[in-house]
């Protein structure tokens, strides 16, 4: 008698019912999608770490105040330090000093007067608490075997109400979320990639709109609601439509560029590569390379330096990162309006051709409606 093997024996209707649920499920795009999440899951948990487990200072921008028999001696001293914590350079006097801190020039300075044995440390706590306490321990370190103290002047101080300088981030952070959830929602609602330029339109008229409300209640909260955050509250206003407006048009050009793979990539940029290198919480020379460079071109970089220089430097050193923002938001203007156009041209050839695909219907799979 012949017997029958597992792997001839026919599979029950339930069997089979359940596995062909399965394959409806879990479709191919599903599957892509899930792998693109634990990717995005690894690489935010391997950029934090990687950037904040283990400051290091690199090059820190440091003055030296010193009459010119010492100035010389001082700097190569503090430059030649194992490591190169600090890029130490001569200032003429103490006032030029405060300037250049204020200026954001230098993050500190060390004001030697042989004639007596207690030097002066000028520091910066708006620009970075952590920063300003490093400069003081290493100061104090490097006078103490000399028998000389140090006494620390802080020029710009963070606000009492700012804890180690971390307001002006999180307030980035916060509009910056407003910009990429934004733009996501108008994607899950109408289609990740616009019909055509009108219907592009209207999203960065809404993306607009949405962040000039964000950019005003961001300030609101921070300054006169908390007293978190000195400043002018109508700069901060400024500051937050454009982080809000860049972060979101950027978001809806990545979509029209790739549908709603484009929302995962607006999350690899602004949120795993952006916020750990913002400098928020260990400012840029206490990150390692990769991340002080990219920095200061990313929109939280860019948005928390501006914040910073708003509460505690007088608006000083801004055009630089402004022009980033800008960028940001240009870019993502053009590409979105774009995308739409050649969307539509590709539509219209299609149809000409009789073999235009059915519009999609508002779901967030990269089609939408005309």
């Amino acid at each position: 008698m012949t017997q029958t093997t597992g792997a001839d024996t026919p599979r029950s209707p339930s069997e089979a019912s359940f596995l062909a649920e399965i394959k409806d499920a879990v479709t191919p795009r599903a599957t892509v999608l899930v792998i693109g999440v634990i990717a995005l899951q690894l690489l935010f948990i391997a950029s934090y770490v990687g950037a904040l487990h283990h400051p290091k200072p690199r090059d820190i921008p440091f003055g030296v105040v010193a009459p010119a028999a010492v100035s010389g001696q001082a700097v190569g001293r503090l430059d030649q330090l194992p490591g190169s914590p600090l890029d130490a350079r001569a200032v003429s006097d103490e006032a030029t000093a405060r300037r250049q801190i204020a200026n954001r020039d230098i993050d500190g300075a060390l004001v030697i007067n042989p004639a007596r044995t207690t030097d002066t440390l000028l520091v910066a706590s708006g620009g970075g608490r952590v920063l300003a306490t490093f400069l003081e321990n290493l100061t104090t370190a490097l006078e103490a075997p000399q028998q000389r103290a140090v006494r620390t002047v802080d020029v710009a101080p963070a606000s009492a109400s700012d804890f180690n300088g971390l307001t002006s981030f999180y307030l980035v952070v916060g509009w910056c979320v407003g910009g990429y959830l934004c733009a996501s929602i108008l994607a899950i609602s109408a289609g990740a990639r616009p019909a055509n330029p009108r219907r592009a339109t209207i999203r960065l008229a809404t993306m607009a709109g949405v962040a000039v409300i964000g950019g005003l209640g961001g300030a609101v909260i921070v300054g006169p609601i908390l007293g978190a955050l000195p400043g002018s509250v109508a700069a901060l206003w400024g500051l937050g439509t454009l982080i809000t407006f860049a972060v979101g048009a950027a978001t809806l050009a990545l979509q029209g560029l790739f549908g709603v793979v484009g929302i995962g990539l607006a999350i690899l940029l602004v949120v795993i590569a952006g916020n750990p290198s913002a400098g928020g919480a260990f400012p840029w020379p206490l990150l390692p390379p990769f991340w002080a460079t990219i920095g200061p071109a990313l929109p939280p970089g860019a948005g928390t330096w501006s914040a910073r220089s708003i509460a505690y430097f007088n608006g000083n050193a801004m055009t630089s990162a402004l022009l980033t923002l800008g960028a940001w938001a240009l870019c993502g203007i053009v590409v979105t309006l774009l995308a739409a156009t050649l969307r539509r041209k590709r539509t219209r050839t299609a149809e000409a051709h009789g073999t235009a695909t059915p519009q999609g219907n508002g779901k967030a799979d990269g089609t939408a409606t005309p």
